[in-house]
């Protein structure tokens, strides 16, 4: 299997190179790595767990770096074994250059697979490959970058001279209604004080109401104005009023 990829990384190329030469970034950004050490000055060994289709394993791998020309290119090989799963060796050169401020990072990589990993079928492997890569190259950007990195990946098997189709588009998504917007400071400290008016002229109801009584209870028991069953009636009417006033 052949696979190309060209990727746009808003980072300088130097900071690019480092990243793809630190084994704590890579860890970060292989989907799987389960570890990754780094045992020469050129080589590594990974643990990586990868799923395809239906078979899943773990893979025990070792990787070296060839043809160093930092930080402009080198050549990575490496072979992983993932017992009844099957094998899968293979390498790719890879190729930084500036591009507007940014880096551009293309590279072209072969791989061999066996065991039950070459039964799946060329399209499941394909698309698997270029998935991987994607959350890679997307990861990578994020840790020496502002903003995922944006590229394209093809691949051609030996069976399939034609190349892949490309990667479907992501699905839209429904825009979710818009949250609630929190109030601001002065409309809480608005809403707060009309609170607190509102509880004050309640208090000057309740006040306002108990005078009325107590004189009502006064003018009654001296019989004006009919005495205390017109007063009675007078004394709910104030009451009346000024709970429609208060309304």
């Amino acid at each position: 299997m052949e696979m190309t990829g060209e990727y746009r990384i808003p980072a300088s190329r130097e900071a690019v190179w480092e990243a793809l030469n630190d084994p704590e970034i890579l860890k970060a950004c292989i989907p799987g790595c389960k570890s990754l050490e780094k045992t020469a000055e050129d080589a590594m060994t990974a643990v990586v767990q990868a799923k395809v289709g239906p078979v899943k394993a773990t893979f025990n791998g070792s990787v070296t770096l060839q043809n160093l020309n930092p930080p402009t290119s080198y050549t990575i090989a490496g072979e992983g074994k993932g017992g009844v799963a099957g094998f899968a060796k293979g390498s790719a050169d890879v190729n930084l250059a500036e591009h507007d401020g940014q880096t551009l990072l293309s590279y072209t990589a072969t791989a061999q697979i066996g065991g039950k990993l070459a039964q799946l079928g060329s399209r499941l492997i394909d698309s698997t490959a270029k998935k991987y890569a994607d959350d890679f190259f997307s990861c990578l950007a994020e840790k020496v970058g502002t903003t995922p990195a944006v590229g394209t990946t093809t691949a051609v098997t030996d069976e399939e001279a034609a190349p892949a189709e490309a990667a479907p588009a992501p699905a839209p998504t429904e825009e979710s209604e818009p949250a609630s917007t929190p109030a601001e400071p002065h409309e809480e400290s608005t809403f707060h004080k009309l609170e607190h008016e509102i509880e004050e002229f309640e208090h000057e109801v309740e006040e306002r109401v108990h005078e009325a009584e107590e004189r009502l209870e006064v003018e009654a028991g001296k019989g004006t104005l009919g005495g205390p069953w017109m007063w009675g009636l007078i004394a709910f009417a104030i009451v009346i009023v000024l709970l429609l006033i208060f309304n």
